[in-house]
């Protein structure tokens, strides 16, 4: 692969303005990496503490849980893997779940001095901008020798219509500067004499990677895996590759020791400690791509808006692929152009990179084919892999933002080309660039659809609450909070972040055991209080209560050890506005009259 030119001994004279275009052009590539990350994020950013992703409200609750806890678990000392603040009694392995833990420490002052909704949404705007600009630096430095072409493919990777997608509320796979870094890394193992600094950096690498997009660790490696074996295995690169073999292999053993010391705990708790599970609660069916999706626009796009866009994703945070039909074409041609005019060392890798592509888009179909929102009968691949240790617990669909990098990829070298060998006729010039536009400009990215939310009580914020719970003892919400009710996390999150203490909250939007054949499942199995607050929120609907009933609830409550319910005037429904008056109705007939207490009706519950 192309590096960039070697330095002469004595610059030449036009080494320092080349050097100052060339920061220039960085500076310019971070400022629009910038622009775009606020304009993406741009609804959230007019109230953060107020305003919420609308499609996927649930996770941002859970990243702003996260984020106060793990900050709560480092100024007091405690686990940052495993909680019983949530879960009572059962407690949630985090280990397996997304605890973004190095986020919650590294920024715990930044949540400790504006909250967790603030800090939320600094890191989503810096995850989308350090993706475009660890991209382009990696492009810049080491595979191409124009900026241009380095920005180009930079900043499609970091705003395709994967990463856009996941910027509603999730950290972990908006985190996609963590990939060009590892990919650094890993290859500078080849450097012969720095195997054990390479080895200890990468290391590092991958334990931070673990902590903050585990999942998205997991599709990196397999991607890394296919191109060396593939690029290693070409002609024009197997001297190459068998010189540099022991030295790789040092270092990766060097990488494996360093990670493996730093992740023993997490990784222990993840296949071994309590409240574990295997594979997830999501049905791998469902969460596969279908194969037009490829050839469709996101819905958060210029396209998109125009109504190009489709509803071919599972839900609106995972349009993994939604290229458009135009962009497929002009990367198949950009291939097509630079394997004709590659040399054999240079076909190496664009080999690699087609089979990455090809593999991993048919890997995300699924166990079986959908064709346009049908589901068909023909086998995929990925069935005969999908029941594998570690990989049952990954969505298919998401394989597909592997091809988005590929993409990026291609589309910088097509640059680099041109700019390197301009083409003989202006009619050819002005093809490219029309090309480039068709396939490009359409996926331009819109604003994330944001709305207000419904505001955290009187009764948490002044701090009232820890006149009715003793300290460490458990209060519920009602609806009990569970991943469309998120009010229970986003108290708790408050209540730390702020320094009031701790109250514990049953159930909660975590993943954990309780899922058919051992899977997991979102949340605990329900308990007879939980379905019934559900019931009225969903319905509006008092529901029939027997005296086996009040004794299952007695039990539910005995079992939680509740000490305070409470209901809010507005509660906030992740997928539905809730009915509040035929919860409140339906939870005085279960407890009795509630008391008024700042803004909220409280039921003291008595020690069982």
């Amino acid at each position: 692969m192309p590096t960039s030119p070697s330095l002469a001994t004595g610059p030449a004279p036009a080494a320092r303005p080349r050097a100052t275009r060339d920061r220039r052009a960085d500076l310019i590539v971070v400022l629009a990496a910038l622009a775009l990350a606020v304009w993406v994020t741009s609804g959230l950013w007019r109230d953060p503490n107020v305003r919420t992703v609308t499609v996927n409200s649930s996770d941002q609750a859970l990243f702003e849980w996260l984020l106060a806890f793990g900050g709560n678990a480092l100024t007091h000392g405690e686990n940052p893997f495993f909680t019983y603040l949530i879960n009572v009694p059962d407690g949630v392995n985090l280990a397996v779940n997304t605890s973004i833990t190095v986020y919650a420490v590294v920024f715990a002052p930044l949540t400790y001095l504006v909250g967790p909704p603030v800090t939320f949404l600094v890191i989503l705007t810096l995850n989308l901008a350090a993706t475009a600009v660890a991209w382009y630096w990696l492009f810049s430095r080491q595979l191409v020798r124009s900026r241009l072409a380095a920005a180009v493919g930079g900043l499609f990777i970091a705003y395709s219509p994967g990463m856009v997608s996941h910027a509603n509320a999730h950290l972990n796979w908006t985190a996609g500067w963590l990939v060009p870094l590892l990919i650094w890394r890993l290859f500078a193992l080849r450097r012969p004499g720095h195997w054990l600094r390479d080895g200890i950096v990468l290391g590092l690498l991958v334990a931070v990677a673990f902590s903050i997009a585990a999942e998205g660790l997991f599709f990196t490696a397999l991607a890394l895996g296919v191109f060396v074996a593939v690029w290693s295995l070409h002609p024009a690169r197997r001297a190459q590759a068998r010189a540099a073999l022991p030295n790789f292999l040092r270092g990766l053993g060097v990488t494996a020791l360093v990670a493996g010391a730093l992740l023993a705990y997490p990784l222990w708790l993840h296949f071994a400690g309590p409240q574990r599970f295997h594979g997830t609660g999501f049905d791998p069916v469902i969460h596969s791509e279908d194969i037009v999706a490829f050839g469709a626009y996101p819905r958060r796009s210029l396209a998109g808006e125009a109504g190009l866009g489709t509803s071919l994703a599972p839900n609106p945070t995972e349009e993994n692929s939604f290229f458009g039909l135009p962009l497929l074409l002009f990367a198949v041609l950009c291939f097509v152009v630079l394997w004709r005019r590659a040399d054999p060392g240079r076909r190496a890798t664009l080999w690699a990179l087609g089979v990455i592509a090809v593999v991993f888009s048919v890997l995300s179909w699924g166990p079986v084919a959908k064709v346009d929102g049908d589901r068909t009968d023909v086998p995929m691949p990925f069935d005969l892999l999908g029941h594998l240790p570690v990989v049952n617990a990954a969505l298919p669909a998401r394989l597909a933002l592997v091809v988005a990098p590929v993409i990026g990829l291609l589309l910088a070298y097509a640059v680099d080309h041109l700019r390197a060998a301009p083409p003989r006729h202006r009619s050819t010039e002005l093809a490219w660039a029309l090309g480039f536009a068709v396939a490009l400009l359409p996926l331009l990215p819109t604003p994330l659809l944001t709305h207000e939310r419904e505001p955290i009580p009187r009764f948490i914020t002044a701090g009232t609450w820890r006149e009715h719970v003793s300290a460490g003892g458990v209060l519920t919400p009602v609806p009990v909070a569970v991943d469309i009710y998120p009010d229970g996390q986003r108290w708790q999150a408050y209540a730390l972040a702020h320094r009031q203490g701790e109250f514990r909250i049953p159930a909660g939007f975590f993943l954990g055991p309780g899922g058919p054949d051992g899977r997991g499942r979102i949340g605990p199995v329900p308990r007879t209080f939980s379905a019934l607050m559900d019931q009225a929120g969903k319905t509006g609907l008092v529901p029939i209560v027997t005296d086996g009933t009040m004794r299952e609830v007695r039990a539910d409550l005995a079992y939680w050890k509740v000490e305070a319910v409470v209901l809010p005037d507005r509660v906030h429904g992740a997928k539905f506005d809730v009915d509040e008056e035929a919860v409140r109705r339906t939870a005085t007939m279960l407890l009795g009259q509630p008391q008024r207490v700042d803004d909220v009706w409280l039921w003291r519950i008595p020690p069982a």
